[in-house]
């Protein structure tokens, strides 16, 4: 009986031990913090010379950890994001645009945040997300347990915008770069003892140019050392530049108060830290004397910083030689973290990125025979360890001219043979993958609460006009007649009742149309009662003239309720009588699922 009870006492303890155990390893698994920047070039910060800002807690990523010194995305915003999220090329999976749906990637991906999510970890995404605003590519969708932010590639107004938290719409306080940080640091402080994965995506300094007073006040005025390329200086637009150097500082003050946070909570040698962005400057300016920017497969369009930092295992002042690209980050911080990514990889998507992982730690480079691809707009590329080969068929060598000014296919032959026949197989891998493939929008999915339709999604037909010819934050005018049509190809993924809200701006004197709305046999009718009346908003915020649209003030009315069912159907908006001399300016339908 007494070895009985001995054995039971040693098993007991036993799993008292293993219990502890698993404890420990949980609340050693590391925190991570992505933190992804928005038209910041490679030469946008002082780490990388630039004498005209100051950024020197982006640059003490560098100091107190890592940094990939040749580090690539791609030329434009949305395919970036889905490299990152997926560790998979945008090519295979159906972006093919930066908006009205072609950002979308597809449904069957794996996301980052679905893997740490799966691991245990508490998730989150504030800013710009551009890969989809409807269930199922929302990124509540996309293993994000809390979203804050705007879905679309860019917005119209930096100060107490309309935004939205998992789904819903609400505005936001302040400027839009200190707001988004402020809910990240919540985050990180409402995590307690559970590991989080938090994906914080800045919208700045894409345009429009707004920023803090006391931030233009620093470069209002400045002169600026041009980039030691001749054309980039040649077509540097200084007040341009200058109103993105201001929002790169105001960046860095923002990642200082995430650093601080985490300094003060005690989680600092327990985070890694990721610096990037998504692709090269928006406009002529320093760059290192690379060539290209935003849009363009040359390095100035495709290099990005890469700055990690993770005090438990990454020694300060690394540097990793080798190449590698946000394909590589998912693989990366899973190793990093515990997270067993191959595990759980789906059937038929193998995963294009690398982890540097090794590397970060100490280890040995990688492979130097490995190459990056790049496509956007027809053009094709191809980085080696050394040189890169563009689809024209130039070649140049990087370790020696950086700024590719000169082709050296003629001297190397061989090379730039091999180079263009590993470029055309990559193309055949993917070709044809969701090429402009008009997927229709999802409306009505059963996990949703908010389905959100906005006017950049919508067709039109007759006197309606779009605000501006960059579709992601404009909305519908010139709505003046009866037989104008406003349109949606949707998928209606779950039969239900569902509440419809039109956010619109109508002045007192157009009160009173009526306006309907129908799906199949559904069809719902309002009467525009109440105005809303708004001056265009972010002019008098505007540090230099944008291209893109103002916006409004908008303000919902409900139109109805409509019983959806499944099927890809229609969905039309027109007035049935006109009261003045508009129906309404149109901005998004709002679905609210009612069960």
């Amino acid at each position: 009986m007494n070895r009985r009870i001995a054995l039971v006492s040693q098993l007991v303890g036993l799993l008292v031990l293993v219990s502890a155990s698993l404890v420990r390893a949980e609340s050693d698994r590391p925190n991570v913090i992505v933190v992804l920047a928005d038209d910041q070039g490679w030469g946008d910060l002082s780490l990388h010379g630039n004498p005209n800002l100051s950024t020197p807690t982006i640059d003490s990523l560098a100091r107190d950890g890592a940094q990939v010194e040749h580090f690539y995305v791609c030329a434009v915003c949305s395919p970036t994001r889905a490299e990152f999220l997926t560790g998979r090329y945008h090519n295979r999976m159906g972006v093919y645009s930066t908006s009205a749906g072609g950002e979308r990637f597809d449904v069957g991906e794996q996301t980052i945040a679905d893997l740490f999510r799966q691991a245990g970890y508490a998730t989150a995404a504030y800013g710009k997300w551009h890969s989809g605003m409807q269930w199922p590519y929302h990124p509540n969708a996309r293993g994000f347990d809390d979203y804050y932010g705007f879905c679309s590639g860019h917005w119209g107004n930096y100060f107490d915008p309309m935004l939205e938290h998992n789904g819903q719409i609400v505005k936001g306080k302040g400027f839009i770069i200190d707001d988004l940080t402020d809910h990240a640091i919540d985050f990180v402080s409402q995590a307690g003892d559970k590991p989080f994965f938090v994906y914080l995506a800045l919208n700045t300094p894409h345009s429009p140019m707004q920023v803090p007073q006391e931030y233009w006040d620093r470069f209002a005025d400045k002169e600026l050392v041009p980039d030691p390329a001749p054309e980039n200086a040649k077509r540097q637009n200084t007040p341009h530049t200058r109103a993105a150097l201001a929002m790169c500082e105001n960046i860095d003050d923002n990642v200082g108060r995430l650093l601080s946070h985490l300094q003060t909570s005690g989680k600092a040698d327990d985070t890694i830290v990721v610096y990037l962005s998504d692709n090269g400057p928006n406009g002529s300016r320093f760059n290192g004397g690379l060539r290209g920017h935003k849009g363009s497969t040359n390095e100035g369009g495709l290099r990005s910083p890469c700055l990690v930092r993770y005090p438990r295992q990454i020694k300060a002042g690394s540097v990793v030689e080798s190449i590698g690209g946000a394909i590589d980050l998912l693989p990366t911080l899973c190793e990093l973290a515990g997270v067993d990514w191959a595990a759980k990889q789906l059937p038929g998507k193998p995963l294009d990125g690398r982890s540097l992982a090794s590397e970060l730690t100490g280890g040995a480079p990688s492979d130097a025979s490995r190459i990056l691809f790049s496509h956007w707009r027809n053009r094709m590329t191809a980085r080696t360890q050394r040189y890169r080969y563009h689809g024209s068929g130039e070649l140049f060598d990087l370790a020696n001219d950086p700024g590719e000014v000169t082709d050296v296919s003629g001297d190397h032959s061989e090379l730039a043979t091999r180079l263009a026949g590993q470029l055309d197989a990559w193309k055949s891998s993917w070709a044809g993958s969701g090429d402009q493939d008009a997927r229709p929008f999802p409306l009505g999915h059963p996990d949703a609460t908010w389905t959100q339709l906005p006017a950049r999604d919508a067709i039109f037909t007759g006197s309606i006009e779009r605000s501006n010819r960059f579709p992601n934050c404009t909305y519908l005018t010139h709505w003046v007649d009866t037989t104008s049509e406003i349109t949606w190809d949707v998928d209606v993924l779950d039969s239900g009742r569902f509440e419809v809200q039109l956010y619109y701006g109508c002045p007192q004197a157009d009160v009173g149309s009526t306006i309907e709305l129908s799906l199949g046999d559904q069809r719902i009718e309002a009467t525009i009662q109440t105005p809303v009346e708004s001056p265009l908003v972010g002019a008098a915020e505007d540090r230099v003239p944008r291209q893109e649209g103002y916006v409004r003030w908008w303000q919902p009315m409900t139109l109805g309720v409509m019983q959806l069912a499944p099927g890809r159907q229609t969905l039309r908006l027109r007035a049935t009588d006109v009261a003045g001399s508009q129906v309404a300016e149109m901005r998004l339908l709002m679905f609210r699922r009612l069960e």
